[in-house]
């Protein structure tokens, strides 16, 4: 370049450099400032860390397409707004709509064990399908990817995983019956007999049982309707005599595990 152009390829160069620098400025500016309580000194402390989830809540759409659901998931409906961290389509692809770190609106009124205060506590995945058809396999496998990948990040154990239906007995059904509780536990997700079914000794108290898994006892023929869901895959609201023995298998692992649910927050 000759010489008389110089200054202006100076002043580009230093453009240039300047660009990025007043790109960086302009995001900081946008960044929402820690909120500091007004009637305190504030004296910051390196010692803390971001909220944990502790628990993984999986529902089921109950609409036609995974397009439906994002837009329900992303707008105000008839019965108010709801949102989930992900949603897993019935072709296997994962949509995230919430930050991981952030509270989404998906499990309501309810509680598991001492979390009373789901949202707060919990991730939720909404998996594509209508309530009535099979789960796909190649979406099963996207939720195995899924699980694992949050319960690593964020230690969360791995029998932390349930429905929607078993924190909300009656008010919801999802994800149903049809939902593959045993091949999930197989691939060492979620809560399910690992010792042999054996009848429980005289005086066993199946609804202890219930409650320290974490169901609640609310209305107890719900409690047992979202029970047979998730551990027998059928219906009913009458605990059987194989009801008994998986619940006496499961109280005896969580005895020896110290019980399966840590309070939220």
């Amino acid at each position: 370049m000759s010489r008389p152009h110089a200054p202006h390829a100076r002043f580009f160069r230093a453009r240039h450099l300047l660009t990025p620098l007043l790109l960086v400025l302009a995001l900081s500016a946008c960044a929402p400032a820690p909120v500091h309580n007004p009637i305190a000194q504030w004296v910051p402390s390196p010692n803390f860390d971001a909220r944990r989830p502790v628990l993984i809540v999986i529902h089921f759409t109950n609409e036609h397409s995974a397009e439906q659901a994002l837009h329900t998931l992303r707008t105000a409906n008839s019965g108010g707004p709801v949102s989930s961290h992900y949603l897993v389509g019935n072709d296997g692809r994962i949509y995230q709509l919430v930050a991981d770190s952030e509270r989404a609106w998906h499990a309501g009124a309810g509680h598991w064990g001492t979390i009373t205060d789901v949202n707060s506590a919990s991730i939720g995945i909404e998996l594509d399908n209508d309530g009535d058809s099979p789960f796909t396999q190649v979406q099963i496998d996207s939720l195995l990817r899924l699980l694992a990948d949050l319960t690593d990040r964020f230690r969360i154990p791995r029998t932390q995983i349930i429905g929607h239906e078993d924190l909300a007995p009656g008010r919801k059904d999802d994800p149903g019956p049809r939902f593959p509780w045993q091949q999930l536990a197989q691939a060492g997700f979620g809560l399910w007999p690992r010792v042999a079914l054996v009848d429980p000794p005289p005086g066993f108290d199946p609804w202890s049982a219930l409650g320290l898994i974490g169901y609640p006892l609310d209305d107890r023929s719900a409690t047992v309707r979202s029970f047979h869901h998730h551990f027998r895959g059928m219906d009913g609201d009458t605990l059987d005599d194989q009801d008994l023995r998986i619940l006496f298998a499961l109280s005896r692992q969580l005895g020896a595990t110290g019980g399966t649910t840590p309070s939220g927050g």
